[in-house]
């Protein structure tokens, strides 16, 4: 009788180890959506620049970093798309992951684009990009962001 109680228990430990994973990634699975939604509307505003969509989805606290090294805070970073300093005409995302934990997302892409920047003319750039965001309430925020040249 232990011998059967003991496969039970083994039984009933292995489907365990099978089913929990497979649920949270169902219970990940919207949230991923949603993340990938945002970082979409981030590729939108970035070419569009349009300074309340930019707002909204900049977290107050937002810490941009350009692969140059320079660190930009919500402000200053709304004013480098609405003032020309850059200025995207088509951005594409390629290879991207999305990890959650709690209420934050680590989000990794490449980004290659097609840029007009003030004073500079037409011209390219192919990024490797972490962005991280923040559920604020129902949406999710631009916390941070790094980029790096990739050649």
């Amino acid at each position: 009788m232990k011998i059967f109680n003991a496969i039970k228990i083994l039984f009933f430990l292995i489907i365990m180890s099978v089913i929990a994973p497979v649920a949270a990634d169902a219970q990940q699975t919207p949230h991923i959506k949603d993340v990938a939604n945002a970082v979409e509307r981030l590729r939108q505003v970035m070419i569009s620049a349009d300074s309340v969509a930019l707002d909204k989805i900049a977290a107050d606290s937002l810490s941009y970093g350009h692969s140059s090294g320079k660190v930009q805070n919500k402000k200053e970073f709304i004013h480098s798309f609405t003032s020309g300093a850059s200025v995207f005409t088509a951005i594409d995302f390629t290879g991207q992951t999305i990890t959650i934990s709690g209420n934050t997302a680590i989000v990794r892409h490449l980004l290659s684009a097609a840029t007009n920047d003030a004073g500079k003319g037409p011209g390219t750039v192919k990024l490797g990009v972490l962005l991280v965001w923040v559920k604020n309430g129902k949406e999710w925020q631009l916390l941070a962001r790094q980029a790096v040249k990739v050649p």
